[in-house]
């Protein structure tokens, strides 16, 4: 009987010890879809594939003039150290970025051996907008960029 009691108490207080733990890689399904935005002239699109077999698969093109200016190739994964979103800006070599955070809707990644950028910030806004956000520094003082994104119609 203690040991069942125990058992209960045990299941009990992992969710309140776990609480501030990132999510897996399907609390993430919330970026999938296709998104488009303007910004400075520039025709924005980001697409995300939904999580499966342990990874999501994505896409970011900036187009201005009638001519792609940029694009990134984009991966999450899934793995036993945790989750890692792998950036690939202009087809270079991926760079890992470990997510650290994890709550309802948003989700942070982080590596801290870069200057620029150590943090990549997902949101989704009340408003049903997809906003991202690259933090770190430049030059010794703190930079950032950021997007947003409205959901594609088909």
């Amino acid at each position: 009987m203690r040991s069942v009691l125990a058992a209960m108490v045990l299941f009990a207080l992992v969710p309140t010890v776990f609480a501030g733990a990132p999510a897996g890689i399907d609390g993430l399904s919330w970026m999938a879809g296709s998104w488009t935005g303007t910004q400075d002239g520039v025709d924005m699109e980001e697409l995300w594939i939904a999580p499966k077999a342990g990874s999501m698969l994505g896409l970011h093109r900036d187009a201005a003039g009638g001519r792609t200016v940029s694009f990134e190739f984009l991966r999450i994964e899934s793995a036993a150290d945790g989750v890692t979103y792998w950036a690939s800006p202009k087809g270079r070599p991926a760079t890992p970025f470990k997510l650290v955070e994890s709550a309802g809707r948003s989700a942070v990644f982080e590596n801290p051996e870069k200057e620029f950028p150590r943090r990549i910030l997902y949101w989704l806004a009340e408003d049903g907008s997809l906003h991202a956000r690259i933090e770190g520094t430049q030059g010794g003082k703190p930079a950032s960029e950021e997007w947003r994104w409205k959901r594609a119609t088909p």
